[in-house]
This record gives C-alpha cells, sequence and structure tokens, in this order.
C-alpha cells in the first residue's frame, strides 16, 4: 500500500473516539497542542484538557496525580523532553507507584528535522526501556498507531509511545489485529531477518528488502513495534530460520531496538547479527533527506551491511 496519512491526525482522532466511549481519559500538553495536533481534544473536551505549560516534569506529576483519582492520563510532549526532562517523575510518581500514566514523545530521532540536535531523541528508547514493567512502543503506520493506542487505554499500567508527527505509508489493512509485545512479520525470507521498528526504519526495511530481493537474497522484514517487552518468540523463530538479522532503528545504535534484540539472541539462540542505527553522536539541524543518510539509516545502508553480515553466516 502507498497511501498516506498525518500520523498525529490519527493519534488525536483515535484519542477523541476512546474518550467519547471512557470518561476516564484525559490529555496533559506541555504547551504543544499545535506540534502535537491535539487541539481538536481540546475544543471537544476542554474540561478534560490540562495545558501545563513548558513545564513538562510538573505535567507527569499531575498526569500520576490523576492517575491516583481513576483516570486514564495521555501526557505530550517532543520526545526529548517527555524521556530525559521527565524520568525522575515518571519513573517515581508513576512507574514505581504502579500507576497508569500514558507518556507520549513526538518527533523521535531525526523526524526533529530542523529543530536540531537539542531536540533530536536518539536516546529515549535506552532511556525509556530501563524502567521496569514499563511498555514502550513505536507505531509504524496509521493502522499500527490507531491500535496501539487502543491497546494502551486498555492496558493497566505505564506506556511510552513514539509518535511520528508526520505523513505515513499505510502498511496494514484496518482489520489487521494488533498487541503490545507481539511483532508483526511484513515479509517473509529465508536469508536474512531485518527487524525495523518506527515509520522511517519500516519502510527503510521494506525498500531494501526489494533491492536485496533483485540482488536473489531472500529477506524476511518484520515490524517490531514493541521494544518492551519484547517479541522474544518471534526474535527466536527469526533467528532459527534466517541464520542472520539485521536490526533498523532510529535512535542510537546502543540501548533501544538493537540492544533488545541482541539480549535475545545471546541468551537463547547466538547467529550473526548486525545494527542500523546512530552511532554514538549527537544530533544536528538538517532536512530529513540530508539527515537519513548523515546519519546511515537508508534502505542502501541496510543492504550493504546485510550483505556483509551474510559472509559471516
Amino acid at each position: 500500500m502507498t497511501d498516506q496519512l498525518e500520523m498525529r491526525a490519527i493519534y488525536n482522532e483515535t484519542l477523541i473516539n476512546l474518550a467519547e466511549e471512557d470518561l476516564r481519559i484525559v490529555l496533559l500538553e506541555a504547551d504543544l497542542m499545535r506540534a502535537t495536533g491535539t487541539r481538536t481534544f481540546a475544543e471537544k473536551f476542554p474540561e478534560r484538557t490540562f495545558n501545563v505549560g513548558v513545564a513538562e516534569a510538573n505535567m507527569v506529576s499531575i498526569a500520576a496525580g490523576l492517575s491516583t483519582t481513576g483516570k486514564v492520563p495521555f501526557a505530550n510532549s517532543f520526545a526529548t523532553f517527555a524521556s530525559r526532562r521527565v524520568f525522575d517523575q515518571f519513573f517515581i510518581s508513576a512507574n514505581y507507584a504502579r500507576l497508569n500514566v500514558k507518556l507520549v514523545g513526538s518527533d523521535p530521532g531525526i523526524t526533529a528535522v530542523v529543530n536540531g540536535g537539542t531536540h533530536m531523541a536518539f536516546e529515549d528508547l535506552g532511556i525509556m526501556r530501563t524502567i521496569p514493567r514499563l511498555v514502550v512502543f513505536e507505531p509504524s503506520d496509521p493502522v499500527s498507531i490507531r491500535k496501539l493506542v487502543q491497546c494502551t487505554a486498555s492496558y493497566e499500567g505505564c506506556s511510552y509511545m513514539r509518535l511520528h508527527r508526520g505523513m505515513a505509508n499505510i502498511l496494514y489493512a484496518e482489520n489487521e489485529p494488533f498487541e503490545l509485545g507481539k511483532g508483526k512479520v511484513l515479509r517473509t525470507g529465508n536469508d536474512i531477518a531485518l527487524i525495523a521498528t518506527g515509520v522511517v526504519m519500516v519502510n527503510e526495511a521494506l525498500k531494501a528488502a526489494e533491492m536485496l530481493a533483485n540482488d536473489g537474497i531472500s529477506a524476511s522484514v518484520v515490524d517490531m513495534h514493541t521494544i518492551k517487552p519484547i517479541d522474544r518468540g518471534l526474535i527466536v523463530q527469526l533467528a532459527k530460520t534466517c541464520g542472520a538479522i539485521v536490526t533498523c532503528e532510529n535512535h542510537q545504535v546502543t540501548n533501544g531496538l538493537g540492544s533488545a534484540v541482541a539480549e535475545v539472541l545471546v541468551e537463547e539462540f547466538p547467529v550473526p547479527m548486525a545494527r542500523i542505527g546512530v552511532k554514538d553522536v549527537f544530533g544536528e539541524v538538517g532536512s530529513f533527506d540530508y539527515l537519513i543518510k548523515r546519519f546511515e539509516l537508508t534502505a542502501d545502508h541496510i543492504v550493504s551491511q546485510s550483505k556483509k553480515l551474510l559472509l559471516r553466516k
């Protein structure tokens, strides 16, 4: 499928639909409603919307307080602020207290584009993956964001979602079922497995698989939308079937998807592995086309690393 929809619009629409059915759902914003696309929610449910201003740590503390009263708070900010800036409040007030706060970080990785290195979250998955029992996920298309937001709304516990704000290809049929913690196989192959997460890298992995097929290499492509808890069974299955795995993430190569997959492989079924991601550097200002090449996240880079990896198989 090649049709596109705006991810933040689908997120907002889904929240509104959920809030119409569940009076417990409330929205918290850090003065970024235009960026996150939630102004329509605020217009429809003004009494259930709280704009705390540029005070993300306070926003998370308020969300935790609302959760203690039985509310289901969705709290939004840029991914840099929704991870680094609020970590202690989210860790203690929400997670340690075993509450029910849904934290959303937008503009992950290079999708921050001209906002530059200060706003370019390359480390948020690593930060959040260390919190006990926290669910961490990143939708890859308009269907998956709708289904996964529905899943996290009904999940009793805290979650962190990476939100790509812009347009995204529709990869799934509307009736495709989703479950937190269960990856989705988008393409099957026997030579190598490309495990990707998020809008940017799932689409690049699909492009790479086509390029590899033109060279006679059969690649599986998996949308590992949930980084924690990760789908251990699917990873082991891919390792046994393909014998080589490449992870693809719009994030540092350490502590994110690649690390999570490597932990499973080393414990259960070691196979040759490579990681596509940002290599221990900070972000910078640039266009999307520049940044995806600058940080070596393109389908071409995936193909190159896949071919090198197959030599070790």
